[in-house]
């Protein structure tokens, strides 16, 4: 990508300020950042964990990897100057959903941990949390309902995370959910507790 940077620009602030709008919203903005293998379950806890916070009387969005790619960032392939990218737009989008006072989940394999960190500085002390879905390469396999993995496998997708390009697990997540382990509801029960015990849920 051929790099062009904005000149003669000046942060505009508002009028209104954070704790004004977390007020209107009774919760605080946070980033919710699930990492993981393809197949590990970020979509469907993140998806999950959404409705739970909706019914719940919160303001929730999920940022998907693959939603995204179809507009904001389909201009971006999978090298890993396009992956690094891809995290780089996200993570400016989501510290704007996270000031607006909402909690936004964001499901992306991200497998740059130095990436991730860079999105983490993004935000401030305790608006973000970096979830780690854990699930093992075997695990991830058996679930691959969109056959990603065999053409992987077979040379027919090139950098695919976790058989042709690396990826990095966490080593500070706020969290690591065990998908091999836990079902879907009990995953989003130990996100929700995660979310109450730092402040960020309605009293």
């Amino acid at each position: 990508m051929t790099e062009r940077r904005a000149t003669n620009i000046t942060w505009h602030e508002t009028e209104t300020t954070r704790e004004e709008r977390e007020s209107l919203l009774g919760q605080r903005g946070a980033t919710v950042w699930l990492t993981g293998l393809s197949g590990s379950g970020k979509s469907t806890v993140a998806v999950a964990a959404e409705q739970a916070l909706i019914r719940s009387g919160h303001a929730a969005y999920v940022l998907d990897g693959d939603n995204v790619r179809h507009g904001l960032n389909q201009n971006l392939g999978f090298s890993p100057e396009d992956r690094t990218e891809n995290i780089r737009r996200i993570g400016e989008v989501a510290k704007l959903f996270a000031d607006a006072g909402l909690i936004v989940l964001t499901s992306f394999i991200s497998p740059y941990r130095e990436d991730r960190d860079r999105v983490r500085a993004l935000h401030d002390n305790g608006r973000f949390l970096e979830v780690f879905v854990d699930a093992d390469l075997a695990t991830c396999e058996a679930r691959d309902v969109k056959g990603l993995y065999k053409k992987a496998r077979a040379g027919e997708i090139p950098e695919f995370t976790g058989i042709s390009a690396p990826y990095e697990s966490p080593d500070r997540a706020e969290l690591v959910l065990d998908t091999a382990a836990h079902d879907v509801e009990a995953c989003v029960e130990q996100l929700l507790a995660c979310l109450e015990n730092r402040g960020l849920l309605k009293p």
